[in-house]
């Protein structure tokens, strides 16, 4: 038998279990998180530190669900009045157009986020984008006014990528500074002086090697579409994986690991952070 509720006031979903449960202890709510038995809007959800809004609904189920069918729910980084992060898998769109359907980050967050059997839709407005087969963290805002407010300091916002790359980087460390325009016919950047092109620049540093391949962190000034992946490909050692510019494999070894972004109330600065998947990590052995 599962307890349901409805939340009134915004709180933490841990402080909202210690409330309704009275008589449980801390150490039993958080268990009872960790083993799958609670659900917000009809998806299990075990962060405590979630943030609920008024009108949400929260079911305390008996024992945890088994799998269901449709999408996996995504991995909440962080989520606050503003702002939701996200960590994005591999092979999932960020956005889509209609003929896509739903299966895209974006409608698969409004989805998970949209009270069950409500009509309404959670309102979202993505920040930024990843390639598709990118993993890692993804930024969306709750209203527009708070997605331009971010925008409008993008400049300074520190992206940090992990990229496994065929080869051993020579020198380990360094800076690519080449300009960028796409080729949306061929749908692959285009790196060279042009008329089109746009700044940007790549710093990157080995992390560890293997026998045929390094890891690398990466962190860009500027974010062109393609931009690590066609610039490590110019400097003659392709991302893993990346059909584009190199060869296939089980993934494209290249993950979004941390966004730093100035708080947009102006207090501060506001870090979210996604550890590598399994598949990646995998890609370096």
């Amino acid at each position: 038998m599962s307890n349901k509720y409805q939340v009134e006031e915004s709180c933490s979903l841990l402080a909202f279990l210690l409330l309704k449960l009275d008589g449980m202890s801390r150490r039993k709510v958080k268990q009872r998180l960790q083993a799958g038995c609670i659900e917000v809007n009809g998806v299990s959800v075990t962060q405590a530190n979630t943030v609920l809004q008024i009108g949400d609904g929260v079911e305390v189920l008996a024992k945890a669900k088994g799998p269901q069918a449709g999408p996996a729910p995504l991995e909440i980084l962080y989520q606050d009045v503003d702002l939701i992060a996200i960590h994005k898998p591999a092979a999932l769109l960020s956005v889509g157009a209609a003929k896509q359907g739903s299966r895209h980050a974006l409608a698969v967050l409004r989805a998970q986020l949209s009270f069950k059997g409500s009509r309404q839709t959670v309102q979202l407005w993505p920040v930024h984008r990843l390639d598709r087969d990118t993993s890692g963290v993804m930024l969306f805002a709750t209203s527009r006014e708070i997605r331009e407010a971010v925008a409008d300091n993008w400049t300074d916002a520190e992206k940090t990528y992990l990229a496994i790359v065929e080869g051993k980087p020579e020198p380990s460390a360094g800076t690519i500074d080449q300009p960028l325009r796409m080729d949306f016919k061929g749908h692959r950047a285009l790196i060279g002086q042009h008329p089109d092109a746009k700044h940007a620049v790549t710093h990157f540093k080995t992390l560890s090697v293997s026998r045929r391949r390094s890891l690398m962190e990466v962190k860009i000034e500027t974010g062109r579409q393609h931009q690590i992946r066609a610039h490590f490909a110019w400097l003659g050692y392709t991302v893993v994986g990346d059909r584009r510019y190199g060869f296939a494999d089980q993934r494209l070894g290249l993950h979004a690991l941390r966004l730093e972004i100035p708080s947009p109330s102006g207090e501060g600065r506001l870090v979210f952070e996604a550890t590598p998947p399994a598949g990646f990590s995998a890609l370096l052995s």
